[in-house]
């Protein structure tokens, strides 16, 4: 838990470039240093940090950090429209938008269009549920092609919207994948349910589970994990 949240005061604060943005402070018990990052949204620094280290000397931890902050913030992508740019991202290129409101609600594709309908009001969020529909769909896909070449029966596949992870996977063969690499381009989406697949066999990143990636994954992984380190925060800037 968030420590300012269950001691129930307000959270510390940074300025940076003209802003005020909460620090969130996060012990956890495995931590053995200070890790500070900015949420992919730009709304908050968090800082995990080990049981026994102040929560002083990790906010001035961040502070100390500012200008490598500020460098950060001037990354993330401005809250996007796809109404308003008349495009939605998919499968790492741009989709036209067309939207009426007395067509059907439920967006259909058609070519290289999108076309929906409705009100204005909620059309962010049934263009979020198509786009969560295509991103289960695509990779539950990849994941059954990951696993027959694994050789592993199918897990179960969940979507999350985590704001940090791609994927993870469980002991109880449950792969969970980010719904927004939908909007990357295919290899990179199936770089991150490759990876997860070769979790199913190996928990962690020894030679066995690389060599296993390598045989599950046939593209450039260095091209594909080069792009998200590069344009991975791109994806959170339509929908929130």
């Amino acid at each position: 838990m968030i420590e300012w949240l269950r001691q129930g005061s307000a959270p510390p604060t940074i300025a940076l470039d003209g802003r005020e943005l909460p620090i969130e402070l996060n012990r956890h018990p495995r931590a053995r240093r200070l890790t500070l990052r900015l949420a992919p949204d730009g709304t908050a620094v968090r800082i995990t940090l080990p049981r026994w280290c102040r929560s002083a000397d990790a906010i001035a931890f961040a502070h100390a950090r500012a200008s490598w902050l500020t460098a950060q913030l001037a990354k993330v992508p401005q809250q996007g429209d796809p109404l308003g740019r008349g495009s939605l991202c998919y499968r790492g290129g741009e989709l036209a938008l067309d939207w009426k409101p007395t067509a059907p609600r439920r967006p259909r594709l058609m070519g290289e269009t999108l076309f929906a309908g409705g009100p204005r009001e909620g059309l962010e969020r049934r263009l979020r549920r198509w786009l969560e529909s295509e991103a289960v769909r695509l990779m539950g896909a990849d994941l059954a092609a990951c696993c027959a070449r694994a050789g592993l029966e199918m897990p179960e596949l969940r979507l999350t919207r985590a704001q940090r992870r791609w994927g993870s996977c469980s002991s109880k063969s449950i792969v969970r994948l980010n719904w927004r690499l939908v909007q990357a381009p295919d290899a990179v989406r199936l770089s991150v349910v490759a990876h997860e697949t070769a979790h199913l066999v190996h928990f962690d990143h020894s030679p066995r589970f690389h060599a296993l990636l390598a045989e599950i994954y046939e593209g450039d992984l260095d091209a594909a994990e080069d792009w998200l380190r590069t344009h991975g925060r791109t994806l959170f800037a339509d929908f929130g």
